[in-house]
């Protein structure tokens, strides 16, 4: 009887450390996917917003969009110049985001989004739904929006 405390006591002081620390690395993940969440969302209010600071702040310099428009657009300012020229300009832009796939220092994800073009806008007022991936890279201590892919949904 003894022994198989024994053994019971030695199991749980082995196993307990492995189940303790894959709790933590759950939370962890879980803690990680929000906050990627929290940052796709900010980043689809900051371009329906015009909000070049936060843009600035959640996207690489070198951020690069397959855009929609069947063109690749290079850098955040090649971003912020199609919104000072209009090309980008939303009356409402909503995102949802329906994966979230962690790889250490790279968080893809990707979902739907429905926008209505704004009053400036080539396509005024239209609604318009997209398919969307983003790649979302841990650099410089920072998770920044780094690459990007949308594409029209067809009727």
């Amino acid at each position: 009887m003894k022994t198989k405390l024994f053994l019971f006591l030695i199991s749980v002081l082995i196993l307990y450390p492995a189940l303790v620390s894959a709790q933590d690395a759950k939370k962890q993940k879980n803690a990680l996917e929000e906050e990627i969440r929290r940052l796709d969302l900010a980043e689809a209010e900051a371009i329906q917003k015009k909000d070049f600071e936060t843009l600035e702040k959640i996207t690489a310099e070198d951020f690069t969009t397959n855009s929609p428009r069947n063109e690749i657009v290079k850098g955040n300012e090649g971003v912020k110049e199609l919104i000072r020229k209009g090309v980008i300009n939303y009356a409402s832009f909503v995102r949802e985001t329906e994966a979230v796939l962690i790889y250490e220092k790279t968080v893809i994800t990707m979902g739907r989004e429905t926008i209505v073009t704004g009053e400036n806008s080539p396509q005024k007022g239209q609604t318009i739904k997209r398919r969307y991936t983003n790649i979302w890279m841990k650099r410089g201590g920072k998770w920044l929006l780094t690459a990007r892919h949308a594409n029209i949904i067809c009727e």
